[in-house]
């Protein structure tokens, strides 16, 4: 009587191949079986990066304006979809982003791009806040919010991500300089991201031969303590070309 081959074993594997070579059925030769989960499968980097991305995008969705809603990147500034892919990856070394250019030239539109981009990339935190200068200082007033100004400085310096649009447009006082430097020194330490959109360059107009200052500037509006901040801490990108809004 034969021994009996143990399922499984070499010899049974042995007998399967010759059973179905018989019949004219050849198996592939043996080996290591890939049971890593496939891009769709929970496991995989990819599908977790696409859950970050959706989760990221909904809130996105939340914030953004009606008016910007279809935000779309604009050609010609590739740096701004480089700062973006940073701020997804290692937040914390992306630094900021100052669109800076005159009124109707896209730069709040490019900056809600912007934010699009970081969701569709799949971050690992997205919380942002998106306001104005002018809304800003209002609810840092005191009086301005229900949870008072102390509390609504510590929200704007320490959430992930800002959007600040309209940087400089606040008439010029020793209040919002100071409010302002608070804000943007607590987001430069820690190192967070923020994009900043502005009507000024951070440094003012000179006439070529005497020097003098010839137009506002982020430096005679807010101070060299704040520009100096943010020359060091922002990617500046200029939007140049006519009003948009009056074309249309």
């Amino acid at each position: 009587m034969p021994e009996p081959i143990r399922l499984g074993s070499d010899a049974a594997m042995a007998a399967i191949r010759a059973r179905l070579a018989r019949r004219g059925i050849a198996l592939p030769p043996a080996g290591a079986v890939d049971d890593a989960p496939s891009p769709d499968q929970p496991g995989h980097p990819e599908y977790h990066r696409r859950a970050r991305a959706e989760f990221a995008l909904t809130r996105w969705h939340n914030a953004v304006p009606y008016r910007y809603a279809d935000a779309t990147p604009i050609a010609g500034h590739p740096e701004i979809g480089a700062w973006a892919q940073r701020v997804a990856t290692k937040p914390s070394e992306a630094s900021s982003l100052l669109l800076t250019g005159p009124t109707g030239t896209g730069k709040t539109h490019q900056a809600w791009a912007a934010l699009r981009m970081i969701a569709e990339a799949g971050p690992v935190n997205y919380r942002l806040i998106a306001t104005t200068a002018a809304d800003m200082y209002a609810s840092l007033r005191p009086g301005g919010s229900h949870r008072g100004e102390k509390a609504e400085l510590e929200q704007l310096a320490s959430v992930p991500i800002l959007l600040l649009d309209d940087l400089g447009s606040a008439k010029g006082s020793e209040w919002v300089e100071e409010t302002t430097y608070r804000l943007i020194n607590k987001r430069y330490n820690a190192c967070l991201p923020t994009v900043f959109t502005s009507n000024y360059s951070t440094e003012a107009p000179r006439h070529p031969d005497t020097g003098a200052i010839v137009g506002p500037g982020l430096d005679v509006i807010l101070g060299d303590r704040i520009v100096s901040r943010l020359a060091e801490m922002t990617t500046v990108v200029v939007m140049a070309g006519c009003d948009r809004r009056r074309a249309a």
